[in-house]
């Protein structure tokens, strides 16, 4: 197993890098700027620089990896087009590439209530609506999918319980990014996760179960 993480350094792409590293999982990490990218992240990462909005880039970039995570996502802009182009346009462009390289595994971290077209973050450009149909797209390209739909995320850890449902089950809570990681890494060790949309959020009086089991209880 190879992965490759998109959205690197970002607050949970960054996250996902390390829990990949911490699990000795080999990790390309693609990135704008290699210079950020070093501060921010591990440095057994093989960083590879690339833009899911360049998609030329995108097949030298993945090399020789087996996997894909992807947790880009368009940062607040006066630009109104931004989301589209990031979580639409720029989901699919990794996805075509994934596809053309036969990866075995595409773990797309999206977001709660994206089914909600009313929802207020929509005011964000329609932000939803596009990872809405960034994961219809990804559903519909054959490869085998896990779409990870976290509550409001949070940078600190916590020792609060996961949460998982099926997808528009939870319409409220947050979680913390590390969790999110964790959850999206296990999807790459858990044949019930292949092909399901989950919703994570954690809550301190949650049972504790492990990732493997809440997937396997979500239909």
């Amino acid at each position: 197993m190879k992965a490759f993480v998109a959205g690197a350094t970002g607050e949970t792409g960054r996250r996902i890098v390390a829990e990949l590293v911490r699990r000795d999982i080999p990790v390309r990490a693609l990135v704008r700027n290699l210079d950020r990218a070093r501060d921010l992240l591990p440095p057994q990462a093989e960083l590879v620089t690339g833009d899911v909005l360049q998609p030329d880039s995108l097949p030298e970039a993945i090399g020789d990896s087996t996997i894909v995570l992807c947790a880009t996502g368009a940062q607040p802009s006066l630009d109104p087009t931004r989301p589209y182009k990031v979580d639409l346009e720029g989901t699919k462009h990794l996805v075509d590439a994934a596809r053309d390289k036969g990866i075995q595994q595409f773990v797309l971290v999206s977001s709660l209530c994206v089914s909600q077209f009313f929802h207020p973050l929509n005011l964000f450009w329609l932000v939803l609506y596009w990872k809405k149909q960034a994961e219809e797209y990804l559903q519909t390209s054959g490869l085998t999918y896990t779409i990870v739909r976290p509550g409001g995320l949070k940078n600190e850890d916590s020792a609060s319980p996961i949460i998982m449902r099926s997808a528009d089950s939870l319409f409220e809570g947050s979680i913390p990014r590390a969790k999110v990681a964790r959850v999206c890494v296990e999807a790459l060790f858990c044949p019930d996760a292949r092909n399901k949309i989950v919703e994570i959020v954690a809550k301190a009086d949650a049972p504790k179960t492990e990732i493997a089991q809440l997937f396997a209880g979500v239909g």
